[in-house]
């Protein structure tokens, strides 16, 4: 694995954010779900994420996630991606990076 520098580790704006909807993607092509985030300063930002098999709309309302949101945009389907939403692949699916306690929406990683 490549090494990086602290100035390239200083340019990927990886904040938390707290969930305010969430919905069903069914014009995926793999099973996701829309997730709409409150980033504070940064907006709300919508995201099209593979996390269906482990998640709910319903449970993932008002938890904080972690998200990079500075990646340019992008169309996925009918849809259109603002925010990458981190969390680590298993064999049963995505898991969310979880934020241990609360922090203000907005605030980066450091």
């Amino acid at each position: 694995m490549e090494e990086i520098t602290w100035g390239d580790f200083e340019k990927v704006a990886i904040v938390a954010g707290t969930v305010v909807r969430a919905e069903p993607f069914p014009e995926a092509r793999k099973p996701a779900l829309k997730v709409w985030v409150d980033f504070g300063p940064y907006g709300e930002r919508k995201t099209s994420a593979q996390i269906a098999s482990l998640y709910t709309p319903e449970e993932l309302i008002g938890r904080q996630v972690v998200g990079v949101v500075n990646f340019p945009e992008k169309q996925i389907g009918p849809f259109r991606s603002q925010f990458l939403l981190t969390g680590f692949p298993t064999d049963e699916g995505v898991v969310l990076t979880a934020i241990e306690r609360p922090v203000p929406n907005g605030t980066r990683l450091a």
